[in-house]
């Protein structure tokens, strides 16, 4: 992931919005102080999220074009075109987001390079798991001597298998997702009720409770009643909020992407909603 200037930009706005929230709702004890804050730090990461949902819909843009390319180099192959040939044919055709990495790939083999030097740059440039296997077969099929237009037949079926299987998963696993954002939903619901309802009434009751009896009769100190009446509560729960939605959100994208860094998009989701509901509805 490359610095950009919108990346800086994003920041700057982020930094604007925290020093408006330290310098003005703070000392005025807004209660939009805290939401402030949350909004600051999505300006100020936005950006890079944007960026994680980009790659993760290139990568399977890159994959599915991924198909297409060695299909079309196959059916080159079996008509007797060598495979160099068969590659540069496709020099005007469009792949989408693999597009860029084949016209690299054409012109070295267009420039001499050798075809395996030239697979192994191409599987390098994609940085992709999937390619990288497949181009890795290829290469040893080159090298022991083999028919690479039955090894490319063979991998067009092994990525048509792997399509099929990613997609049966993500159609499969989305329920499943769904109950992940339900539940930490819940558990939102659940901290905003403690800390709105229950606490304040458990702190009157304690309160009333302790004006009919003595610190002496309970043979408590008085520093051990200001302790037990001084936990912020508020703190732990916007902590434990925070937690909960970023492993929520790591489990989520590894069942549905199968890859824990494309759950970030989910965990920035979950623990920014939950901070801003926690934090409007309690408060200051």
């Amino acid at each position: 992931m490359k610095f950009k200037t919108r990346h800086a930009i994003g920041i700057f706005v982020g930094a604007l919005i925290l020093l408006f929230a330290i310098f003005v709702l703070y000392p005025l004890e807004s209660r939009w102080f805290k939401p402030m804050l949350g909004i600051a730090f999505l300006a100020a990461v936005i950006q890079f999220w944007l960026d994680v949902l980009a790659e993760n819909k290139s990568n399977k843009d890159v994959e599915a074009n991924f198909l297409e390319f060695v299909r079309a180099v196959s059916d080159g192959a079996k008509t007797g075109i060598p495979i160099p040939k068969a590659i540069t044919e496709l020099k005007n055709n469009d792949f989408g987001a693999l597009t860029p990495y084949i016209k690299k790939l054409i012109y070295q083999i267009e420039w001499g390079v050798s075809l395996r030097e030239a697979f192994l740059r191409f599987s390098k440039d994609t940085k992709n798991p999937l390619i990288k296997r497949s181009m890795a077969i290829v290469i040893e099929a080159e090298q022991s001597g083999g028919h690479i237009d039955k090894v490319l037949e063979s991998i067009t079926t092994s990525v048509l298998e792997i399509k099929k299987i990613k997609d049966e998963r993500r159609a499969n696993i989305f329920s499943q997702v769904l109950q992940g954002y339900f539940i930490f939903i819940m558990f939102v619901g659940i901290m905003i009720a403690l800390q709105v309802f229950l606490l304040p009434q458990l702190t009157q009751v304690g309160g009333s409770v302790l004006q009919g009896v003595s610190l002496e009769d309970t043979g408590a100190s008085a520093s051990t009643a200001i302790y037990a009446t001084s936990i912020d509560f508020n703190m732990i729960f916007t902590f434990l909020l925070l937690i909960q939605g970023f492993f929520t959100g790591l489990m989520v994208g590894k069942f549905s992407e199968g890859s824990l860094k494309f759950g970030l998009k989910h965990s920035l989701v979950l623990m920014f909603i939950g901070y801003m509901a926690f934090t409007i509805a309690v408060g200051f």
